[in-house]
């Protein structure tokens, strides 16, 4: 609970400044709504049922996007992690991909496929493919040599390595993995939506910006801040109930 008060410090005070700023009219209101207008913005949006149908849209792309990315990134990880030819041969491709940057990528894509669902998914993967794939393939190629000496001692064969010892060491990585890759997935929806899109929350913004709306463009903000912490607080419960021995180093990681 204690924790809990401590993380709503600076969000109620950056509320009470936003609050003296736009009482002061320091800034003209048209660039910078009060909370109070940003709040009515809130009730016009959601009783209309649009924030609620933006925001499916987007995260049916973030969990389509994510769960390709999974399929992909994992099994190449471990391919890369364990076999040296497998890693020779696809290593230096990969390590192109990773340095374009996926909204790079947009303009062709869009010219590919459209501004249809397809263009959407393939960005999320560019962006999310990465982070999990890296942190598989660390977790699986730097697994501790004393356990890989125990189960050579025992004669397992390479799969009975991979499969009892190389994965459950590696378990630790893949879930941070995913859980960046599960950001990376939400920000680069969003980026994608500002660019192409007929519906989502990013195209709710840009469609906001277009008709002179700050204070909606607010509430799409902060509707991507509070939808990705839900999220992510989600994934963190189920890393911890799925692997209880995890549950220092997620704690770990919310510090």
């Amino acid at each position: 609970m204690k924790k809990f008060a401590r993380g709503l410090l600076v969000p109620v005070l950056l509320l009470c400044a936003w609050q003296l700023v736009s009482a002061k009219e320091i800034f003209s209101p048209y660039l910078l709504p009060s909370p109070s207008k940003v709040f009515e913005a809130f009730l016009e949006i959601s009783a209309s049922g649009a924030l609620a149908q933006h925001l499916l849209v987007s995260l049916k792309r973030v969990i389509s996007g994510f769960a390709i990315s999974v399929c992909l990134a994992i099994p190449l990880g471990i391919l890369c992690g364990q076999s040296k030819l497998f890693k020779n041969y696809f290593w230096p491709s990969l390590e192109f991909l990773r340095h374009v940057p996926p909204l790079a990528c947009v303009p062709l894509i869009i010219l590919w496929a459209g501004i249809g669902e397809a263009s959407k998914l393939t960005i999320i993967v560019l962006a999310s493919f990465f982070p999990l794939f890296l942190n598989t393939y660390s977790g699986i190629a730097n697994v501790d040599t004393k356990l890989l000496e125990v189960g050579q001692s025992l004669n397992f064969t390479k799969q009975e390595i991979i499969r009892q010892i190389r994965i459950p060491a590696a378990l630790e990585a893949i879930t941070v993995g995913m859980q960046l890759s599960l950001g990376y997935s939400w920000r680069a929806l969003i980026g994608a939506e500002l660019i192409a899109a007929s519906a989502g929350i990013g195209y709710l913004i840009l469609d906001a910006e277009e008709m002179s709306r700050p204070d909606i463009v607010l509430v799409g903000m902060l509707a991507i801040g509070i939808i990705g912490s839900v999220i992510d607080y989600i994934f963190l419960a189920v890393i911890k109930k799925t692997f209880p021995w995890q549950q220092g180093l997620q704690e770990g990681s919310q510090r």
